[in-house]
């Protein structure tokens, strides 16, 4: 995905506190798909040794049984947490979420894509990252 800039419409403050994170291959036990009123799809609850669980794209989890499975690339699920009026760039969308960084911080993390309006100017005119 090309880099988006993004203006913060309604705050966010994650509730986990301890988010899973992982490396490409490490082993997961597979749980629940997720299931609520906000129409996220395609997450799904993982656990790894020597962490709590947490919700991981469908996307990055291949499937070797029904509740065992092995990761593809490296994730973490931390949540940014951001406030009405922050600016953010984006670089990737997977679900309803979108992966940020706050303007002018090494802050990053998820956000959900209802919290966010699309900047196209960014902070500064420009959409490029460097």
């Amino acid at each position: 995905m090309e880099a988006r800039h993004y203006l913060v419409i309604q705050d966010h403050t994650s509730e986990f506190p301890e988010p899973i994170t992982f490396e490409k291959g490490v082993p997961l036990t597979v749980g629940e798909k997720y299931e609520g009123p906000e129409g996220w799809e395609n997450w799904i609850f993982c656990e790894t040794p020597g962490q709590k669980g947490g919700w991981v794209p469908a996307q990055i989890i291949e499937n070797i049984t029904d509740n065992t499975a092995r990761a593809r690339e490296d994730y973490t699920a931390r949540e940014l947490n951001v406030q009405k009026g922050e600016q953010l760039i984006g670089t990737r969308t997977l679900n309803g979420w979108v992966w940020c960084q706050k303007s002018g911080s090494s802050e990053s993390g998820w956000v959900p894509l209802e919290n966010l309006q699309v900047n196209p100017a960014g902070e500064n005119g420009s959409c490029d990252i460097k």
